[in-house]
């Protein structure tokens, strides 16, 4: 982590997009990531360059088992008591954290893995004049690698902050970032939040 950066900066199009940093993963949620709370910090530290240029997404349950099609029903029949109808709406919200960007960062609500999944995202990224995404949250091999590979379809640069993202399997999360190294080193960049911000030119409006 940290040499995959390629030589030429971070323009001032780049967006950060922050994975379903929400209380609902949070330690204490109903679906924790233990180290959420570690890689705040480094999450806060991209967010704070550019406020308005980051965009934070939350991940939303159905309102019940039936309110998606296929294998999700089967998912949410498991997960009954975190569809909408039974679950504590505050435990969707972000971070308190990361809430406090709020505005002018900007707001996603999503159903399934990928940020790309609702209607919302790409337009909100055409409008920034987004170029390169810097992506950070959570969970390394499920949500963030789901948006990583929509975003590589759709021809951004991709830089994953390899400090900022967590999982709730470390196995899964080693596997990733492994992965990324080896198999999509021209296509995903992978550093520290620190020389992604040393890199960054001074963010658009």
């Amino acid at each position: 982590m940290g040499e995959g950066l390629r030589r030429d900066p971070i323009g001032p199009n780049a967006v950060h997009v922050c994975l379903d940093m929400q209380r609902l993963l949070a330690p204490g949620g109903p679906w924790p990531t233990p180290w959420a709370l570690d890689v705040i910090p480094a999450i806060t530290e991209l967010a704070a360059r550019a406020p308005a240029r980051t965009v934070f997404t939350r991940f939303l349950p159905p309102e019940a088992p039936d309110g998606l099609t296929g294998t999700w029903q089967r998912f949410y029949r498991k997960w009954h008591d975190l569809t909408r109808s039974e679950l504590d709406p505050g435990l969707l919200d972000l971070v308190p954290e990361l809430a406090r960007f709020v505005p002018p960062a900007h707001v996603v609500d999503k159903s399934r893995y990928s940020a790309f999944s609702g209607a919302d995202l790409l337009p909100l990224l055409t409008h920034l004049r987004a170029d390169t995404l810097i992506l950070s949250g959570a969970e390394t091999d499920v949500c963030v690698l789901a948006t990583l590979f929509d975003a590589v379809d759709f021809g951004f640069r991709v830089i994953l902050a390899g400090d900022a993202v967590c999982s709730s399997s470390d196995t899964g999360h080693d596997a990733i970032m492994a992965m990324l190294q080896t198999r999509l080193s021209i296509q995903v960049e992978v550093a520290r939040t620190e020389d992604i911000l040393n890199r960054w030119e001074r963010p658009a409006l």
